[in-house]
């Protein structure tokens, strides 16, 4: 999804339904998160896993923690490329990595044999 506004309790992510989705502060980082803008921007695109959806209030509940995506690949976007973080326990910025050439399957196992 598209991070559309940035608060002080999260960030909130365009993820291609009508109501934009919330990542709470909580779940924006495996690590503590003091201020949601040390980690995302408005107009990242960012990888976030669904956790709730309630209907009656019109809420869509989000994460970006790694742990929540360690079993599941993205479909459709480019692998994820990430800075790291710091010593001092800054959440590394997590940002898609457009420099990534795709290779077919095929063209893989042929490689050497000419």
């Amino acid at each position: 999804g598209v991070v559309t506004n940035v608060t002080n309790f999260g960030a909130f992510v365009d993820i291609g339904v009508h109501q934009d989705g919330l990542v709470h502060i909580s779940q924006l980082s495996d690590t503590f998160v003091k201020d949601p803008r040390d980690v995302v921007t408005t107009g990242q695109r960012v990888v976030v896993r669904v956790l709730e959806v309630n209907l009656e209030k019109k809420q869509i509940a989000l994460s970006m923690k790694a742990g929540d995506r360690a079993d599941e690949k993205p479909r459709g976007l480019s692998p994820i490329k990430s800075s790291g973080g710091d010593r001092r326990g800054k959440p590394a910025r997590i940002e898609p990595d457009v420099r990534v050439a795709h290779t077919p399957f095929a063209a893989l196992l042929n490689q050497g044999k000419r």
